[in-house]
């Protein structure tokens, strides 16, 4: 099985969620609880009848179990429905959401830069990295000063962070990365096919990923561009 990594983190997760036992699970699912442990920890490959029960059971779709989509029912999630997920009494909270949205940004950044890969342009996937670099330290940096940490931990001066220091690299990692790929277009390099069925084909389960990204963002700047 392709996705047995994520397979075992999600059935992990849902059982969790449910707020059971391994050996409630076990028992409900028919088997022993020392196999649904190896299940849920990778050690063992579950057979094609155990996903569907598990699918039953937790009544999500073979893809959302395997890691394919975030969606349980097996379609693409909106980006209200993702949005909701975070709302109280929503089912779908805490490390389960958190784990979820990991998995559709890691998807989504690992198509980004399996094609600049095939572009082959170094400096374009090294000003990306550093473009998200830069987005990942702000978030972390936030998190980092409300949890009461010591900001000398940073070289960067708190004032400068605040004035915009970390914004400003990014900016500039973004001009300079359309730079470099306007620099190849006009060299009539070959850029990778970004067609739909192109992208399923390379990037199975994760186009997923990168779909469900962009169409939440666009969603939400078309939003903030109508205000």
């Amino acid at each position: 099985m392709a996705s047995t990594t994520e397979f075992s983190r999600t059935l992990s997760l849902l059982r969790q969620e449910r707020g059971v036992s391994q050996r409630t699970a076990a028992g409900d699912l028919g088997i022993s609880q020392a196999l649904l442990s190896h299940y849920e920890n990778g050690i063992r490959e579950p057979g094609l009848s155990f996903v569907v029960k598990a699918c039953d059971y937790y009544h999500v779709s073979a893809d959302f179990i395997l890691g394919r989509t975030l969606s349980r029912d097996g379609s693409m999630l909106t980006s209200e429905e993702v949005l909701g997920a975070a709302e109280p009494g929503n089912i779908l909270q805490g490390s389960v959401l958190a784990t979820l949205q990991s998995k559709l940004l890691s998807g989504a950044v690992g198509v980004l830069f399996g094609l600049l890969g095939k572009l082959g342009d170094k400096g374009a996937i090294n000003l990306a990295a550093a473009y998200l670099g830069g987005a990942v330290y702000q978030l972390y940096r936030h998190l980092y000063r409300c949890a009461g940490a010591n900001e000398a931990y940073f070289s960067l001066d708190p004032a400068a962070c605040a004035m915009g220091t970390a914004d400003a690299d990014m900016k500039l990692s973004e001009v300079r990365y359309a730079r470099a790929l306007r620099s190849q277009q006009a060299k009539k390099t070959e850029f990778p096919d970004l067609a739909s069925e192109a992208l399923s084909a390379a990037y199975p389960g994760r186009c997923q990923s990168l779909t469900q990204v962009l169409s939440t963002a666009d969603a939400r700047l078309s939003a903030l561009a109508e205000k």
